[in-house]
């Protein structure tokens, strides 16, 4: 990727304090749990309230499309903001009223209007949280923190899910929002414990401070045509368009091949993905920084395109789980290389969280193609030829990155 001349390098990183760094972690450990809370857990407690699957459908199409659609204004809203941690701390305190409000009020104005909130607040905490850790450690030390960031976050969803399963199960369904509100509060206390005074408002923007001021540098227009983005943001969409619909198809087939223990393989399959992020995140954060970001992406789509040639060929349903690790380690690179790979891309613009936003919507419209696509296949030709449909995908996605992206990783 071209750098501007006149542009200067960034400082080297203030080391943030152990506080901060600490309330980070637990900040992303307690909101993977919060958001935990409003995954499959609502359509099981709205059917319990004698909700029609139509409704629930349309709540949960609510806040697809307002995800798809908030992505690119919640990034400029962060970039725009001059306390990430404020933009963050409203996010969680509207994401816990709206689980309050699916607990107490489970009505249909009430909960739309409460799917559209978490929506909305979803939209900035991923940009937030990005710019608050670019923010901490600088461009030389994001890959790093980004691993880290990752491995809590897994950490978060695992025990969330294990927490909140057995409340569903001893208490009620309507139990688990009311664990989500709860949550919120050392969600808020952790995100309270990083010191505001060590992020860098500019950095975490992706701002870089010059002697004479770049126009080119700061126009949003000037970062949309940048080409490394937009290749990026195509790799991303052919990522989901392969990757999107492999677990709920492949989940289809289990329940066909093995309905009474499809529960808990389905489980294991959920498990042993997050189990990987968990112990690698940190050093794809590492190994991108010595080794570069193609390499990694190469691995990635690699490990997609194998997934999906394994679903499509094993029969055993308890085999399947161990296919799981290939969706481990595609997982445990695209969640340090996204934000990884826009910081790079973007430095230098203060258009950070933007920039983020368009690749989150390349994303979210290739999850949305996906399940329709395979689902589709599916039907008509069988579940087998689907699965080598979206490794064919995946494939061409690995040929893009080998051929047309360039190496984005900054040395100084």
């Amino acid at each position: 990727m071209s750098i501007v001349p006149d542009q200067p390098t960034p400082e080297e990183p203030r080391g943030p304090s152990r506080e901060s760094q600490r309330g980070l972690d637990w900040f992303i450990f307690f909101l993977a749990d919060v958001q935990t809370g409003f995954g499959p857990f609502v359509a099981v407690y709205l059917t319990t309230q004698k909700w029609t699957q139509v409704e629930i459908g349309f709540v949960l199409s609510i806040g697809g499309i307002i995800g798809l659609l908030g992505q690119m204004p919640g990034g400029a809203i962060v970039d725009a903001a001059r306390s990430e941690r404020v933009v963050a701390g409203c996010a969680v305190a509207a994401i816990g009223a709206s689980a309050l409000a699916y607990a107490l009020w489970p009505i249909f104005p009430v909960v739309t209007l409460a799917a559209t909130l978490h929506a909305l607040a979803s939209c900035v905490l991923g940009p937030a949280i990005a710019a608050i850790s670019l923010g901490l450690v600088g461009p030389l030390a994001i890959g790093e923190r980004l691993g880290r960031n990752a491995r809590f976050a897994s950490l978060g969803s695992g025990s969330a899910a294990a927490l909140m399963g057995a409340c569903g199960y001893l208490l009620s369904s309507r139990s688990v929002f009311l664990v989500t509100f709860i949550l919120a509060i050392p969600t808020l206390l952790s995100l309270a414990r990083i010191r505001e005074r060590e992020i860098d408002i500019a950095q975490a923007h992706g701002e870089v401070k010059r002697e004479v001021p770049d126009k080119r540098a700061t126009s949003v227009f000037a970062l949309v045509r940048q080409r490394p983005l937009l290749i990026f943001a195509g790799a991303m969409m052919l990522f989901q368009l392969a990757n999107a619909a492999m677990l709920p198809l492949m989940a289809g087939v289990v329940t066909t091949r093995s309905s009474q223990w499809a529960p808990v393989l389905i489980a294991a399959c959920i498990i042993v993905p997050q189990a990987i992020v968990a112990l690698s995140s940190p050093s794809v954060g590492r190994i991108a920084q010595i080794r570069g970001r193609r390499p990694l992406l190469l691995i990635a789509f690699v490990a997609l395109a194998v997934r999906g040639l394994l679903f499509a060929t094993v029969r055993d349903p308890y085999l399947l789980v161990i296919v799981q690790i290939f969706d481990g380690i595609t997982a445990a690179i695209f969640s340090v290389m996204v934000p990884l790979i826009v910081a790079d891309i973007a430095f230098g613009s203060g258009h950070f969280n933007l920039a983020q936003g368009i690749v989150g919507t390349a994303v979210g419209i290739g999850a949305s193609l996906s399940t329709v696509l395979a689902g589709y296949v599916s039907d008509k030709l069988g579940s087998s030829t689907a699965f080598m449909g979206l490794a064919g995908i995946a494939a061409f996605g690995l040929f893009v990155i080998w051929l047309v992206m360039p190496e984005t990783r900054r040395t100084a």
